[in-house]
């Protein structure tokens, strides 16, 4: 699709609208996997963490095997400092990397009228969307002209194989870069049964990791087409729940946590789980409000949950 008609999708609301070439059909995910792991861990949601970056790290260190780490987009968000960015773009090259709707709209040469490309639901506020568009422009300030090529060029998706099993790692759903339908609330809704069925047909998925909608959950459906395990780590980066100052990542192996997971399933021989990211969270806070103090429109926004977690408990994540 060309640049012009593009814009003309996104900037009908810059941020509410999932740009065309976010998308893509289920079947892609119906092919050999892209690689093999025994332990798997996903990291959606980093946000520029720094502290919880080191801290996946010393937890994959730890393990009794060897980890793959695939960070699953918008590892990049409150890091709109040359210098942290690239301290970012440094650390996670170490792993496997896939693109998030932050990275795209950083990676584009010219402005598309998507804005953070989050294409949040109606349900989220205006100021809200307004304030994380302003966030994305100076973030695109810290990004060195020669990183957005490489940026760009990442992938949307990937498939891993762990134990036999078929591992679809995308950031938002499994038809967008930036869908909304892995989010607790939309895995409850009985009206997208429908559509869960068709993408466990087309994908040959057995289980989907996802972040994006910033909250997390873990799902378990019996299908006629088969049995599909939906698990969204939330943030790496970020609390994840009321009272609470840890970030998650998804961790999906043949053996057992060392880490006592924060919740989880066994099925098929693979264990899903939530792990915490206890990160350093002093050191984050500062870098957070040297880069955004209060007025700022991260701060309005995020300094709250950084602070004390969202209005969300681990019941509302884990499998009802």
């Amino acid at each position: 699709m060309n640049g012009g008609a593009l814009a003309f999708t996104a900037q009908t609301a810059a941020g509410r609208t999932c740009p065309v070439d976010y998308t893509y059909s289920p079947a892609v995910f119906d092919r050999t996997a892209d690689f093999a792991a025994d332990i798997l861990y996903v990291v959606g949601g980093l946000y520029g963490n720094l502290a919880a970056l080191a801290e996946v790290e010393r937890l994959a260190a730890a393990e009794r095997g060897p980890v793959s780490i695939v960070f699953n987009g918008d590892y990049h968000w409150f890091d709109a400092e040359r210098h942290w960015f690239a301290e970012v773009e440094r650390g996670v090259a170490r792993h496997r990397v896939l693109r998030g709707n932050v990275e795209t709209e950083i990676a584009r040469s010219a402005d598309i009228g998507a804005g953070c490309g989050c294409a949040y639901p109606e349900d989220v506020g205006s100021d809200v969307v307004t304030r994380s568009n302003e966030i994305l422009e100076m973030l695109r300030l810290a990004v060195p002209i020669g990183a957005r090529r490489q940026i760009g060029q990442l992938p949307m998706h990937c498939v891993a194989g762990v134990g036999g099993m078929r591992i679809g790692i995308v950031h938002g759903d499994a038809a967008a870069l930036a869908g909304w339908r892995f989010g607790q609330d939309e895995l409850d809704d009985p009206k997208h049964s429908n559509w869960l069925a068709d993408v466990r047909r087309l994908s040959t998925i057995d289980v989907f990791a996802s972040t994006h909608t910033c909250l997390a959950a873990l799902r378990d459906f019996a299908l006629a087409e088969g049995r599909l395990t939906v698990i969204n780590n939330g943030a790496a980066g970020m609390p994840n729940f009321t009272g609470t100052r840890y970030g998650l990542i998804s961790r999906i192996a043949t053996t057992p946590s060392p880490q006592r997971p924060v919740y989880g399933l066994a099925r098929d021989g693979l264990h899903i789980d939530a792990v915490a990211i206890h990160y350093d969270q002093q050191a984050f806070l500062d870098g957070f409000l040297a880069c955004w103090p209060p007025g700022s429109p991260a701060h309005a926004s995020y300094f709250q949950r950084i602070a004390a977690g969202p209005a969300y408990s681990p019941a509302q994540a884990s499998m009802p």
